[in-house]
């Protein structure tokens, strides 16, 4: 029961962004950029009991997935700029968002190395 409810109220969020972006596109694109999906992660989280130390390491892996993200949302918005189709665009945001983790991970390790 706790499923569906979870699945309700995250389809709620999301049918109320999509119609703010319908009608208002710049605003609907700043009310999908707030961290609605991974507060409602950590609510969900912690409404199924888990510890506080399990709900820091989620929001610290949101927080590493940012810079990613951020680079997916750039090429996307290029892409489409130049009349690149939607899911090309989008298919190339994806490869650009894992390239940049790879490439943020391999920075870490580096730095790590040096600093260690």
């Amino acid at each position: 029961m706790f499923v569906i409810m979870k699945v309700i109220a995250s389809a709620f969020v999301i049918a109320i962004v999509t119609e703010i972006s319908r009608r208002f596109p710049a605003y609907g694109g700043i009310v999908a950029a707030l961290p609605l999906v991974s507060l409602l992660s950590i609510i969900w989280l912690y409404m199924q009991g888990e510890q506080t130390a399990t709900l820091s390491k989620f929001a610290l892996g949101v927080l590493w997935g940012f810079p990613a993200t951020a680079v997916l949302l750039i090429i996307v918005y290029v892409a489409l700029q130049n009349s690149i189709h939607l899911f090309l665009s989008i298919a190339l945001g994806g490869c650009g968002w894992l390239l940049f983790l790879v490439l943020q991970n391999v920075v870490l390790d580096y730095a790590r190395g040096i600093f260690s």
